[in-house]
């Protein structure tokens, strides 16, 4: 993982409730041993046609997008990095390649009024941020960008703040785990949490390895 850092992007809408782990990355694609290589099958039923060319209606094959691959096997050229998506997202099984294929396909920052929980923790814990937004402000953001489909957004996870570039009324806070947070920025898992804190677990280790302390 990297640290997470402050980054500026224009936001993809996909409004849709209920959109699940299968429609982010479907099953038959779950073959990979690696955590690479997803990025290029995320929400393939919605943005391919049957003979594997992307499908010009979804959002993420439009202009406000980036590039869109010329098939499925390619890899596609992206700019946008937030993801706007309707409420429970990430609901149905708890396959982590949800993450890792919205990671892969460039996706630094997922929003929505509400995340399922086994999917809030796997983003978390590879470096995707799951932003929680009220309904009001979810809906402030859906009319912004309907009205400019590339008004750019910032970012920053160290103040929780989402700001619209050059629109000084636009910001939302947003709340996340103090330790999740930490994690992020520090670009590291639970457990790289604790192997970067080795010498101070042998030292507590030492001091509480006494008679005393087994007494």
């Amino acid at each position: 993982m990297h640290p997470f850092t402050t980054f500026t992007s224009t936001i993809i809408c996909l409004p849709q409730r209920n959109i699940d782990t299968d429609q982010i990355i479907p099953a038959r694609f779950l073959k990979g041993t690696g955590r690479e290589g997803y990025g290029e099958q995320l929400f393939a039923d919605w943005r391919y046609r049957p003979d594997g060319t992307p499908d010009p209606a979804f959002p993420l094959n439009q202009p406000a997008a980036g590039q869109a691959s010329p098939a499925l096997q390619a890899p596609p050229v992206f700019q946008a990095q937030i993801l706007l998506a309707g409420d429970n997202f990430g609901c149905g099984s708890s396959r982590e390649h949800a993450a890792w294929a919205l990671l892969g396909f460039g996706f630094r920052a997922v929003l929505s009024t509400s995340f399922a929980d086994i999917f809030h923790s796997n983003a978390l814990k590879n470096g995707l941020l799951p932003v929680r937004v009220s309904a009001a402000d979810y809906q402030r953001l859906l009319v912004t960008i309907k009205s400019n489909p590339n008004a750019e957004f910032t970012i920053n996870l160290e103040g929780q703040i989402i700001q619209q570039v050059g629109d000084p009324v636009m910001n939302i806070s947003f709340p996340i785990d103090p330790f999740a947070k930490e994690c992020l920025l520090s670009g590291v898992d639970e457990l790289g949490y604790l192997l970067a804190r080795q010498e101070q677990i042998a030292a507590y280790e030492q001091r509480h390895d006494t008679p005393e302390a087994h007494s």
